[in-house]
């Protein structure tokens, strides 16, 4: 078995870029073919590599935060532009995966979701009403009484209940709306912290999402809480204090009185708090048996951002690859949730380019678990819970810059020289939305995050002399709002490993918890 799952690393690790084809100025017509059948000897290859009684001891469910199919397509043509390439004949690391299916996202009570119902049906294996979490569709939104008998238990307590080590990660706050599905049981996703509960209309006796992920152990028998939880979301986690100094880990939000943090390093054996990159180096797995990770007081950086971040925070692939090193040391398996939280962000704000940086490195995410685990005994999902109204455009030529102006073909199927010219007469790019901001671009000292402060700009803008590959660049919209809504369009799901064979088709998004459920046997051990 070892040497199977070898060498089916091997040949999703080493045929990523399948067609193998050269930069269109020495390309030739011959590769086409014998690319196209060496395609096929490696599915061939994948399609019987994992017997089909095997049981997933491990599963890990990546989540790309509003990562529609057309965020994927030019995410795969970025990077591959990023080395040289013309792009399009590129592949992100999961798109190798031999199963692959269509997801229904809409949520109970909307036809275009939200990222709470959707991954409440990827968690409990119910679809739910938009704003839930891990609750069903019968309880009313901010209302606590409305959630006694309603709650739905999810894949991350079965595993728990089970002895399995669980954790999840994410670039947002761990209390947004993904991760804390696994975790928290909630009639309003906004009730991250005590302080939101005046938002509400009864918040009641329900705890808030940061007390459930620390007192997790208190409600399910037999667990000893979650060994990972790394993200942004401090401010929840931290009693409020005025004036306090965010280097040195305040800036909470909590009335109540309580520091979660210590509360977790109370709770927990063996147990680590790390809220910067030089302590998160520094833990030493081999010892840690519960490690909590609160990197930003909310969201982490862009990933395009990282490098400007002077507090520090470490990548979703160093988060990813350390949440793997602790959860294997159990010899039952794990569960692990892994989400790219800020692709989401950065549609919303209309900013192409770090929306898929992020993805670009979401998918390096997910080919360093790839390389960890053994193959053979690992359920590896890739999905999105949404997509975005995020268009791909224009019929540009081969290899043009996917975050550029459209250059066309002549008559005669060569490129142009000039960008091509709208019925206003102005220029357009490859990339744009549907709705959101219009187009403007921000001083460098801003981030994408300043949309917010901005005027909406209805209609279109001269696009000229503007470089529309620059970090600071935000995309024209067809319809002008304040900000860019999700898409309601299907999903895909990528799978590998014991039960992947489950994905396919066009599924219902709440299979997927189903789906990892058949796979790793949970209610037969």
């Amino acid at each position: 078995m070892k040497r199977r799952t070898n060498d089916i690393k091997a040949c999703l690790l080493g045929c990523l870029l399948v067609t193998g084809i050269s930069p269109l100025a020495q390309e030739t017509s011959q590769p086409w073919y014998a690319d196209g059948q060496a395609a096929i000897q490696r599915n061939k290859a994948l399609r019987n590599a994992i017997p089909a009684d095997a049981v997933a001891k491990n599963v890990i469910l990546f989540v790309g935060d509003g990562m529609g199919i057309s965020t994927v397509t030019a995410a795969r043509i970025f990077e591959g532009q990023l080395r040289g390439e013309s792009g399009e004949e590129n592949e992100l690391s999961f798109e190798s995966f031999p199963n692959v299916a269509l997801s229904k996202t809409y949520n109970t009570n909307a036809q275009v979701a939200d990222s709470a119902g959707t991954m409440t049906a990827m968690a409990t294996g119910v679809k739910t009403d938009r704003g839930m979490i891990s609750v069903n569709q019968d309880v009313i939104r901010g209302d606590c009484d409305s959630q006694t008998g309603n709650q739905v238990l999810t894949f991350l307590e079965r595993a728990e209940m089970r002895g399995l080590s669980t954790g999840v990660v994410s670039t947002a706050r761990i209390t947004h709306a993904t991760p804390a599905a696994n975790y928290a049981h909630i009639m309003d996703r906004n009730f991250e912290d005590d302080r939101d509960a005046e938002n509400l209309s009864n918040p009641g006796n329900c705890a808030d999402i940061a007390r459930q992920l620390i007192e997790f152990q208190t409600k399910i028998p037999g667990s000893d809480g979650l060994e990972v939880a790394l993200g942004g979301g401090r401010q929840s986690f931290i009693l409020r204090e005025e004036g306090a100094d965010p280097e040195t880990g305040n800036m909470g939000q909590r009335l109540d009185g309580r520091d979660l943090t210590q509360e977790w390093l109370s709770e927990h054996d063996n147990s680590q708090y790390v809220w910067n990159k030089e302590q998160f180096d520094a833990i030493d797995v081999d010892s840690t048996d519960h490690l909590l990770g609160l990197f930003q007081p909310s969201h982490m950086n862009y990933n395009f951002d990282l490098k400007s971040d002077q507090a520090g925070e470490p990548s979703l692939s160093e988060m990813t690859t350390k949440a793997i090193e602790l959860l294997s040391k159990n010899e039952k398996g794990f569960y692990l949730n892994v989400e790219a939280g800020r692709i989401d962000h950065a549609h919303h704000a209309t900013n192409p380019q770090r929306a898929l940086v992020d993805t670009v490195e979401f998918a390096a995410a997910v080919k360093a678990a790839v390389e960890m685990v053994d193959l053979s005994e690992t359920l590896i999902i890739v999905t999105a819970d949404h997509s975005h109204v995020f268009t791909i455009a224009g019929y540009p030529a081969r290899g043009n810059p996917i975050l550029g102006k459209v250059v066309g073909l002549d008559a005669s199927g060569a490129t142009n020289t000039d960008p091509a010219l709208a019925a206003d007469g102005l220029p357009y790019t490859t990339l744009g939305y549907a709705n959101g901001h219009g187009q403007y671009s921000l001083p460098d000292a801003q981030t994408a995050d300043a949309i917010y402060r901005e005027e909406i700009n209805a209609g279109r803008v001269d696009l000229s002399d503007i470089d529309t590959t620059d970090q600071g660049f935000h995309s024209e919209t067809l319809v002008p709002l304040s900000d860019e809504t999700h898409a309601g369009e299907d999903v895909a799901i990528y799978a590998i490993g014991p039960g992947s064979d489950l994905v396919r088709g066009v599924m219902e998004q709440h299979l997927i918890y189903h789906v990892m459920m058949e796979a790793s046997q949970l209610t037969e051990r």
